[in-house]
């Protein structure tokens, strides 16, 4: 706590580096209570000055001008927005800041007030991790060992059963990975999405997952025509909340259609959840024969 007050006030760039690595590193060995506490301490301690606000906004609703509106912005800023900015000085301070709001988000659930903390903290990573930062990487079976690892332990939606089972979803032509990584999270994923080439929709994800690549391989020279999206998952449990999704499979879509042009659908097998239970009741009040427990499973795979 006093290291975060010395950091808090604004000392000298070097001294400041120092006080930031102090920090971090001094949180890593905090167990969850007392990381609590420190969160605690940026709520109670590093808030906004609601008094200061106040005599801002009177002065500019008195006389609105570019000076008076400056003051009210600075005014309304919370000390500890100032006091991540510093902390993000030190080296690989941002991966770390990630891995804190991870466990903010734990902490939330235990002391409310907290969730302001993280309310401010969610503004700067938006601006940290803004779409003109991120970088966009095909990953195949030639990616470093390190990033396959964290694909394996990232997937979130069909679980990759081992090496084998990865190399059937990167290495094949018909298939691709594409990911999205941050300046200063060199070598860590901050969501990917899996696609697959065919030349028609599929009926099923197993359709897909459970081909070996001899049986789907392309004959008489035809081309793909539909790129299935998968699977798409997040890395990140700190970044929640800050959207990746629409960027990557927009851009993997123009990627994809420079490499291969004869590519025209663009589908996803997602599910929609609640689609079979309303689908179940439009058709019960029109009379039709009600789905069976296998026209269910169709919709929802």
């Amino acid at each position: 706590v006093h290291l975060g007050r010395a950091l808090g006030s604004g000392r000298g760039e070097a001294s400041g580096v120092a006080l930031a690595r102090q920090i971090l590193v001094r949180y890593g060995t905090l167990d969850e209570a007392q990381r609590r506490t420190f969160f605690a301490f940026l709520a109670d301690k590093l808030g906004p000055d609601y008094q200061a606000i106040a005599a801002a906004a009177a002065a500019f609703s008195a006389n609105a001008s570019p000076q008076t509106y400056r003051k009210l912005v600075r005014a309304a800023e919370p000390p500890r927005q100032e006091f991540f900015r510093r902390l993000n000085l030190a080296p690989g301070a941002t991966a770390a800041i990630v891995a804190m709001r991870r466990d903010m988000l734990d902490a939330v659930k235990a002391i409310p007030q907290v969730a302001d903390v993280d309310a401010d903290l969610m503004h700067l990573l938006s601006s940290w991790f803004n779409r003109g930062f991120l970088v966009l990487r095909r990953i195949d079976w030639s990616t470093p060992a390190n990033i396959l690892e964290k694909i394996i332990a990232y997937e979130a939606v069909h679980e990759i059963q081992g090496w084998d089972d990865l190399r059937r979803r990167l290495d094949p032509v018909d298939r691709r990975c594409f990911a999205f990584f941050h300046p200063s999270l060199v070598d860590d994923p901050l969501i990917f999405v899996e696609v697959a080439l065919t030349r028609e929709i599929p009926g099923s994800i197993q359709d897909l997952l459970g081909e070996e690549e001899s049986d789907r391989a392309h004959t008489g020279g035809s081309l793909p025509t539909t790129a299935v999206f998968y699977s798409i998952s997040n890395c990140q449990e700190g970044l929640r909340g800050i959207s990746f999704g629409n960027f990557l499979i927009k851009q993997v879509v123009e990627e994809l259609v420079r490499e291969i042009p004869s590519l025209k659908t663009f589908v996803t097998l997602s599910p929609a959840p609640g689609f079979a239970s309303w689908l179940t009741g439009q058709l019960n009040s029109t009379g039709e024969a009600p789905m069976t427990e296998l026209d269910r499973v169709a919709l929802q795979v």
